[in-house]
């Protein structure tokens, strides 16, 4: 299933250029995959913190290929590239409007801990059964080699 979603960029997240702040990718794309979570899987994160369960960022690696530009409309799909016990790793592409270019890609690996302790802990059994139905690999190793391709199929399209 492919997940996605339309924003508007705002004014106040943009630079003196009416170019989207290099920051706030980040934001939008996070809350991008927040949102699809909870209207594509029913998964609600603020359920799970009262469960004691969230998850932090390890790590975050950006490309950006062209730039969002202020009142410009975007779609931005996520999918799940790995789950493991103690990591996820997903891929956030923003788009334009039309979905025929790519504004910037990024993989966030997040690590699941416990709201009381702080310290990581395991996914739950039945969390970790629900991302392996909805994994969607991708057969690069390297963002940087998963931009290179989206960069040749846009070019051959």
């Amino acid at each position: 299933m492919e997940l996605k979603s339309f924003y508007t960029v705002r004014f106040s997240d943009c630079d003196p250029f009416q170019h989207l702040n290099n920051a706030r990718y980040l934001d939008y794309m996070i809350n991008a995959r927040e949102d699809h979570l909870k209207e594509f899987h029913g998964l609600d994160l603020a359920e799970f913190a009262k469960q004691g369960i969230g998850w932090v960022v390890s790590s975050h690696e950006i490309q950006y290929i062209k730039p969002a530009r202020y009142n410009e409309g975007i779609c931005i799909h996520s999918r799940l590239l790995e789950a493991s016990e103690n990591h996820l790793l997903v891929e956030v592409r923003m788009m334009d409007m039309k979905e025929s270019h790519n504004k910037a890609v990024l993989w966030t690996r997040f690590s699941p801990v416990s709201i009381v302790t702080g310290k990581r802990i395991p996914h739950p059994d039945e969390f970790y059964a629900f991302t392996q139905k909805v994994l969607q690999p991708v057969t690069e190793g390297t963002i940087k080699e998963r931009v290179a391709n989206i960069i040749l199929a846009q070019k051959a399209a």
